[in-house]
């Protein structure tokens, strides 16, 4: 049976703008706030600093779409990364059909919670003299409003909060300008403030350490730069070497990841009780022709004749269903819910993986990244290995240089190998061919981040994955891909002003196929 969950804090019938302009009702009359205000609304007169470390923690956990994690990433960016492939026959995203109710409620639970959250605590500690916890919101802010531009492209963010009636949007260029700027800021009070701590007691991600935060905002800095690497080349440069240089995440230990606990589940292993998606093709060509380690850590065998076996994407309701959940991978035990022997592992948003496969793509690029691209994609791979599993270090050194390639399937489609690449760097191939290669060694890395890693399937083209077996949109032909999410009904009905004019910001009109701004290979 299929279940879509709307999270209990969302609220049917307010609109974006009511939301907006429930955020301004601090400046209103005592009257208007005893009338209009909610008892549980945080405002400066009730404010402590607890309260105050409780409303970032919520914003962090909540930040990437927690509570609406089926329908904001599993059932769209996962898809269209190709970790995943749905097998419930009434959920046809997998075909490319934009299902407007999930995309609404994604859009709604960004805005109405921790956008309203994280713009309390960010004003907040600005207005009340406390830099070092104004640093770590800034850096954050940067971190959830990049991934929700990847979805849409044009989204509202500096107007956000205004209490204006239309709130308009910005376009992705000014966006990712503006993230720089704010890196830029945060960065400088990190800095100043070495050894530091803030929110320590409720920061979900370092414990409030000003020195990992640090890490983090170059980390992430490095990783927009390689965004706009293609419609940018220049300013990419500058703001790649700009990261590496005042220093990135290079050690596990400095991972950063939202905490899980009992009360705040790990996002995908909410999820995974409803037993709706497998394992996909893509993955099985890839870490089966590899032999690779993470494959346990990832994925269980299927329970109907064991092995890691993948789904195309993209099925037809009718080929859905039945006995294709049994025949095929689930997650791992680690991401099944704990009363089904679950870990709730950590939910992770970077890693010195990614920023080593980060590094290689730099250098092959011709940037100064402290290291060669075969050296930095090498290390890469070392991170991944012995973050996920128990790989010794001569085993991983094995995979490292090993041949193998992605291998075809055996299944009813007679499914090719999905690539030729070699686990080896092959010094002597193409710059297209080295960059498929580190690419798809990230995209194993970063599992099950679907969000992150569609985005860079769509920037690059790699992994090239499979053409989905059916698209039910004639925008977005089998062998294409998903380019964006359209702007929501929603919004359309509460800001419609600022949505025709969001329109005008697009490369394209308001569809699927138009790409962002900075897909532009």
């Amino acid at each position: 049976m299929s279940a879509i969950y709307v999270n209990k804090s969302y609220k049917a019938g307010i609109g974006f703008v009511a939301l907006l302009l429930l955020l301004s009702a601090v400046g209103c009359t005592k009257k208007f706030d005893d009338i209009n205000t909610p008892a549980n609304l945080i405002v400066a007169k009730n404010v402590d600093a607890t309260l105050l470390g409780q409303e970032f923690a919520a914003a962090e956990y909540y930040g990437l779409l927690a509570g609406q994690y089926q329908v904001g990433e599993n059932l769209y960016a996962d898809v269209y990364a190709q970790y995943f492939a749905t097998t419930q026959p009434t959920f046809n995203s997998d075909q490319y059909a934009e299902q407007g109710a999930w995309t609404n409620i994604m859009w709604n639970e960004f805005y109405s919670d921790p956008a309203i959250q994280l713009f309390f605590v960010e004003n907040y500690t600005r207005e009340n003299n406390m830099p070092l916890a104004n640093a770590m919101a800034m850096v954050w802010r940067v971190e959830i409003y990049h991934r929700m531009s990847d979805y849409f492209g044009p989204i509202v963010y500096s107007q956000f909060g205004s209490g204006k009636t239309s709130v308009a949007y910005d376009s992705q260029s000014d966006i990712y300008h503006s993230f720089f700027k704010t890196l830029d800021s945060a960065v400088e009070i990190l800095k100043a403030n070495a050894g530091g701590n803030a929110f320590a007691g409720n920061d979900q991600i370092y414990g409030g350490n000003a020195d990992k935060w640090l890490l983090f905002a170059n980390s992430l800095r490095l990783r927009l730069a390689l965004r706009i690497s293609y419609i940018e080349p220049a300013l990419a440069q500058s703001e790649a070497e700009k990261a590496v240089t005042a220093g990135v995440i290079t050690t596990n230990s400095a991972n950063a990841s939202v905490f899980s606990t009992v009360n705040s589940i790990n996002w995908l292993s909410i999820w995974t009780y409803i037993d709706e998606f497998r394992m996909s093709a893509s993955m099985q060509s890839v870490l089966t022709g590899f032999n690779d380690p993470r494959v346990s850590a990832y994925y269980s065998q299927a329970a109907s004749g064991g092995g890691y076996k993948g789904v195309r994407n993209g099925l037809p309701a009718s080929e859905k269903g039945g006995t294709l959940n049994a025949e095929h991978s689930f997650v791992s035990t680690a991401y099944l819910p704990i009363a089904k022997g679950g870990s709730n592992p950590p939910n992770r948003l970077m890693s010195a993986a990614e920023t080593y496969f980060l590094r290689a793509e730099g250098a092959l690029r011709g940037w100064n990244m402290g290291g060669t691209a075969k050296d930095l994609y090498n290390m890469g791979i070392q991170m991944s290995i012995s973050d996920r599993t128990t790989a010794t270090p001569v085993q991983i050194d094995d995979y490292i240089n090993s041949t193998n390639t992605p291998v075809a399937l055996n299944d009813k489609w007679n499914t090719p190998a999905m690539s030729d690449i070699p686990v080896k760097y092959d010094e002597a191939g193409s710059f297209e061919r080295n960059l498929e290669q580190i690419i798809t060694q990230k995209w194993i890395a970063l599992y099950p981040d679907g969000w992150e890693s569609w985005s860079e399937r769509r920037r690059t083209g790699y992994p090239k994955g499979y053409p989905v077996i059916n698209s039910l949109n004639p925008l977005v032909p089998k062998d294409s891909i998903m380019r964006r999410l359209t702007f929501t009904s929603g919004e359309i009905s509460t800001n419609n002003a600022a949505v025709v004019n969001a329109r005008t910001l697009l490369n394209g009109p308001d569809a699927n196929n138009t790409r962002l701004w900075w897909d532009a290979k």
